[in-house]
């Protein structure tokens, strides 16, 4: 990756920061907005256009009330984050380690287990992505993309090139997915009513949605982008806060414009074919045109996910200090790889083991925003002398008692499947 020096001046606040941040030069900028949209886009994969179709399928207009709730939670989740790991220019497992000696390195596990598996999920969501394009084979399709996304690694200014690369991708996933839901014709007004007053309210939607949206790597993925950027500190206080909420927002803009697009297909009455129910969807809205259009959403939706999982797992693994650039580059290539080699000899990932990714990354979820948490209520040394805002901590606190529902219906499955 292109990584600046961390800027450690001026540690507690103090006004030999605040030039460089009032400043918000460029590469800054352009850094804040690759963060977001790193973060926003990992959380945009296959699994997300699935379960935003299904669910929509299933709720109809009430869906919204789901959509926009889990977006309120997900705000107050990342925004905690993305403060904490900013202002102490701390990775989340180095945290962890400082709360518990050791406890970093399970987050490192959990993180990279998971994430290693759903990559090859993200792989084969490219390969079905260029079929649907194309008509390329999916496993041709998927070996491809692989090697574009190692490519943009392996380039002289790796990071700049990720940044402008899920950019792109993320405004081009949000228009053409916008063209489908205004050729759908969808009832706005009543999906708009069922935000206040739902005609049906679903925990498990809720729940799903949250854990998608900021589950396992995700949440994080912005964040390590920012510190491997130098942006880190009090004084960029603002720019990390803001990037934090606009991330979410950019990834609750597409879940709703998705379920938009599907919506209007679904009260029209058309029947979806079940075996893939978002590609027949947008095909019933605009023809053939719209079944490549959705061939351009999955692959893009995957490649930035192969980007996000790829990247932000081995920042679990590596050290600012103390790995190079050039191995953090082979360590990510070889990570992308080995999924796709994985993808290629069983074409998808077998379902047993996208249980037990699930129950990894659900894991993750309760003991990192639990770090997270506590190094805002307890560790105030870590944070450059910032004092955290104490009406945060308990939004957090709030939302963290969700991840422990999260976690006990992510395991479940995974139980179940090993007493079988």
């Amino acid at each position: 990756m292109s990584h600046s020096p961390p800027d450690r001046t001026g540690t507690s606040g103090s006004t030999t920061q605040a030039p460089a941040a009032a400043g918000m030069k460029a590469s800054t900028r352009s850094t804040l907005i690759g963060a977001m949209f790193l973060m926003a886009t990992s959380a945009i994969g296959p699994g997300f256009i699935t379960q935003t179709t299904a669910f929509t399928v299933q709720l109809g207009v009430a869906f919204s009330f789901a959509i926009v709730t889990s977006i309120v939670v997900d705000i107050a989740l990342q925004l905690n984050v993305w403060r904490v790991i900013g202002l102490s220019g701390r990775r989340a497992q180095e945290l962890g380690n400082l709360v518990v000696p050791g406890l970093g390195w399970l987050m490192a596990a959990l993180l990279v287990i998971g994430g290693f598996v759903f990559n090859v999920g993200n792989v084969s969501g490219a390969g079905l992505g260029t079929d649907a394009m194309f008509g390329l084979e999916p496993r041709a399709g998927g070996a491809i993309s692989a090697l574009l996304a190692i490519g943009i690694f392996m380039s002289k200014r790796a990071g700049v090139a990720m940044d402008r690369v899920v950019l792109v991708l993320g405004l081009l996933m949000i228009a053409l997915t916008g063209y489908v839901a205004v050729t759908s014709g969808p009832p706005v007004g009543r999906a708009l009513k069922n935000v206040v007053l739902p005609e049906q309210v679903s925990l498990l939607a809720i729940t799903t949605l949250i854990g998608g949206t900021i589950g396992g790597y995700i949440v994080y993925a912005g964040a390590h982008r920012l510190l491997d950027s130098g942006v880190e500190g009090p004084a960029f206080l603002r720019q990390i806060s803001r990037g934090s909420i606009t991330g979410i927002l950019i990834t609750g803009l597409m879940r709703i414009i998705l379920f938009l697009a599907i919506l209007g297909v679904v009260v029209g009455g058309a029947r979806l074919d079940p075996s893939s129910q978002a590609a027949s969807a947008f095909q019933a809205a605009a023809g053939e045109v719209g079944l490549r259009v959705f061939g351009v959403v999955l692959w893009a939706a995957s490649i930035t996910s192969v980007i996000g999982a790829s990247y932000t797992s081995i920042s679990f693994v590596t050290s600012r200090a103390r790995t190079s650039e050039r191995v953090r580059t082979l360590l990510v290539a070889a990570f992308i790889a080995v999924t796709t080699l994985i993808y290629l000899l069983v074409q998808t990932p077998p379902a047993t083991l996208l249980v037990f990714a699930g129950a990894f990354n659900g894991l993750l979820l309760p003991v990192g925003i639990g770090v997270v948490l506590w190094v805002g209520t307890m560790r105030k040394d870590l944070l450059n002398g910032y004092r955290y805002p104490k009406w945060l901590l308990v939004i957090g606190w709030l939302a963290w008692l969700l991840t422990l529902y999260l976690a006990a219906n992510s395991v479940r499955p995974a139980i179940d499947l090993f007493l079988k």
